[in-house]
Formats: structure tokens, sequence, C-alpha cells
């Protein structure tokens, strides 16, 4: 049965190909899971078999999120006066909510983290945390795309090395054929909660799985303490030596790196992920961006958890990034807004190795598209300034009105298609309750 093909026109075009090709107006046109034409004005009747028109509304591919924690939504607002980036906070905080909750509550919880980076523009998203095969599930009834990394904490603690090991492995075995569904390995820490014998074992995991490392990074200056009390060098010489930077990672934060050692992540596939809100709202610095730049290291962009950066809007996330590059370098061309775009667009679809499938709207790639409203406040005048700013510093996720993974709609007119919010927030408050009545009776 041949594929119908559905051609959309809109407005403009924003494909963030290497070309930053844009059209005014442009169309897409989509066959099945795969995009078949891009181009300006609108085509011939004969190339197409069914017209959307959208003249006043923006296409462009679906945001990346490119670290995040979905089930952590859980205790969204419960971290206020607390700094998650500190082992403190981590440790008599999230730790000690974590230890109240249970795989249940990942199932109850990740809809909404799902609905809403739908909602406002995500429609591909880097997890790492316990209880992968949950989040799964979830996400393959959302119809997003993801790269979900089994989250690893071991403490120094023999059996929870072979436990985690186990499941890690588990997962990787499930993941395998899904067409939107990647699995990664996702040590916490390495040196800081996950031990070079456990090191060694997930490098032997990530190879064997064609996997890559999904981490947290020189938050503070932990890893460089203790590999400069261990080794004698720092974090980054002794992954080196080890062989981790032979593995593609994602490396949350990266915030207290120094020159040198950004000038030898320039050559490997190591990419510094910035969380703007999180580092801000837990008083901590900002990733040395623009020096890792000028090195010719790709830097993208994520939400991290909602406990304290509360939302899972990467519009909201992209302008706050930009000022916050170009406040701490004191220059106001540290970056562009087209640079920012590509962030949480085609450099996150290469860092996760699917640059070849989406975080561009090209031909022969998957159909990751979303669509934005024009009408929406916060977009005029059109003639005094270009899109991507627009897109940058003046609208938010709320404009985005159809999303699409692989050709399948999850959005349509502000609608949600394959998840019920109301319904998730019910979850999401039911899982909530109980975590905080396990929290009270402890007390």
């Amino acid at each position: 049965m041949k594929e119908e093909r559905l051609c959309i026109t809109a407005r403009a075009v924003v494909t963030m190909d290497d070309a930053y090709h844009l059209y005014e107006p442009g169309y897409v046109i989509v066959c099945g899971d795969v995009i078949k034409a891009v181009g300006s004005n609108k085509p011939a009747s004969t190339e197409y078999d069914t017209l959307m028109e959208m003249p006043d509304h923006l296409l462009m591919p679906g945001l990346i999120n490119a670290h995040t924690h979905t089930p952590m939504v859980l205790t969204r607002g419960m971290c206020e006066g607390v700094s998650l980036f500190t082992m403190d906070g981590f440790l008599n905080t999230l730790r000690r909510y974590e230890a109240k909750a249970d795989a249940d509550m990942a199932s109850l919880t990740t809809g909404v983290s799902c609905a809403e980076m739908i909602r406002t523009g995500t429609t591909c998203f880097v997890d790492q945390y316990f209880y992968a095969d949950r989040i799964y599930d979830v996400v393959d009834r959302a119809g997003l795309r993801a790269v979900i990394a089994y989250g690893i904490v071991e403490l120094g603690s023999e059996e929870a090395r072979k436990r985690e090991l186990g499941f890690a492995t588990q997962f990787l075995e499930q993941c395998k054929g899904h067409k939107l569904i990647k699995a990664w390995i996702g040590p916490h820490a390495f040196f800081v909660d996950n031990s070079e014998e456990l090191i060694a074992e997930e490098i032997r995991l990530a190879k064997q799985y064609d996997a890559g490392f999904h981490i947290h990074f020189a938050t503070s200056n932990e890893e460089n303490d203790y590999c400069s009390e261990h080794y004698g060098c720092t974090a980054i010489e002794k992954m080196k030596e080890l062989g981790i930077l032979e593995i593609p990672i994602l490396a949350a934060h990266s915030i207290t790196i120094s020159d040198e050692d950004i000038k030898k992540m320039a050559d490997y596939p190591f990419y510094p992920v910035m969380a703007p809100s999180a580092a801000m709202r837990s008083g901590f610095a900002a990733a040395p961006v623009k020096e890792m730049r000028a090195a010719g290291v790709h830097v993208l962009l994520g939400t991290d958890n909602v406990c304290n950066s509360n939302s899972y809007d990467l519009f909201r996330e992209m302008a706050t990034a930009g000022k916050l590059i170009i406040h701490t370098s004191h220059d106001v061309n540290a970056i562009e807004p087209k640079e920012i775009v590509r962030m949480a667009t085609l450099e996150a679809a290469n860092a996760i190795g699917l640059g070849d499938k989406t975080g561009s709207l090209e031909v022969g790639k998957q159909a990751d598209l979303i669509a934005l409203d024009l009408k929406d406040i916060g977009w005029g005048p059109f003639a005094g300034q270009d899109w991507y700013t627009q897109l940058v510093y003046s609208v938010s996720g709320h404009s985005v009105t159809h999303s699409m993974v692989g050709g399948a709609w999850l959005m349509k007119d502000s609608e949600l298609l394959t998840l019920d919010y109301a319904k998730e927030v019910d979850r999401l408050e039911q899982a909530n309750k109980e975590l905080l009545r396990r929290l009270a009776a402890d007390n």
C-alpha cells in the first residue's frame, strides 16, 4: 500500500541544517516517517497527496533535551533553599527522597514529564535515572524519541555494583531494535560514586552494545579532588588513561574545567551539557561555554531535573543559556541565537548518534518537527528581527501547537494525542502524596 505524502506549508521553515537554510514561505513533505522534500513556496500538487496549510506558523525541527531525569518531577518544587549541585544537597535531599520512592512512582510520574516536553516543543530527550525500564514504557506510549541511560550509583558497594550492572545489561537488551528509544549507560559520576572497578565493566558494556555514557561531571571539583589525591592528575587525564574518553559522553554541567582539560576534551566525543536554570538555582557558576566552543567542544543544552529548575520548556532554557553565556563572558557576541538553537537541535542529535535521523529538517531524515503559532504573543515586529532571535529570546514553548515524531503526530492544535495530561497529573499527585506519607512516617 502506497504511503500518503503529506505536504505542510508554513510562513517560515527553519531547517537547522549545516547551512542554516531558511525558507519564507516554505514547505515540508512527509511520507511515512521520512522527510521527502523541503523547499520554498509551495510544491506542485503532483508532489503530495494531502495538503496542510499553516500560513501563520513556523516549522522547525523538534528540540532535543540533552540532560534530564523524568521521574524526578515527583519532587518538583520540594528542593527550595537547597543547592542540589553539592554533595550535601544530593545526599541529604535528593537521595532522601529517592530512598522512599520506588519503580511504581517512576511509572506514575514520567508521563507528566513527557507531556510537558511534547507541549513545549521537545521531540527527543536524553534521560539518566533509575527504573529505566519503567521510563521506557511511558516513553514508548508517549511516542517521543529518547536515549535512556540506566542510572548507576555504586558508592563502593560490591553488591550494588553487581546488581546495577545486571540491571543495566537487561535494559540494554530491552531496547535493542526499538525504533525510537536507544539505551545508554548512566554512571552518576565517575570516581565520586562509580569506582574504577565498576568503570572498567561500564566501558566493556558500552563497547558491547555500542552505547554511550550519560554522566554528571565537574559540577564542583569532586572528581578532580579525588583523582588528584589518588592518582596525582586531573579527572580528565585519568578518564583518558582508563579509556573512558573513547566512549561518546554527555557530561552534564561541566562547570569546573580548566583550559588545559578543555583542550584535551576537544579530541574526544565529549559533549558538555549546560543546564543553566539548574546551575543558577543551585547557586553555582556557569559552565565555561565560550571557552569550550572556542576550543572546538560541542556544548549541548538540557533542563536537568525539575526539582528546582521547575520547567521542561527548552525554549525558556535557550533564553536563559544565551543570557548567561553573554553575561558571564562580558561579551555581547559570545554566542549567536542561531548557535543556541543549534545546541538544542542538530548538535545534540550528532552527539547522541542520531544526526542522520533527526535534529534538522532535511530530505531522508525522520520527520521530527514542530510548528509554532506566529500569532502568539512575543513575535513581532517580523521585519525588524530574525527568526533565531525570536525563537531564543522572544517566545516560549507555549507557542508550539503541533508536534510530530517519526511522521506521527503527538500533538495537533495544542491538543496532546498520545497522552492525557489531566490523567498524568492525577498519577503524579497520587505518587507525590504517597512519597510525603512515607517521609512523614519517618519523622
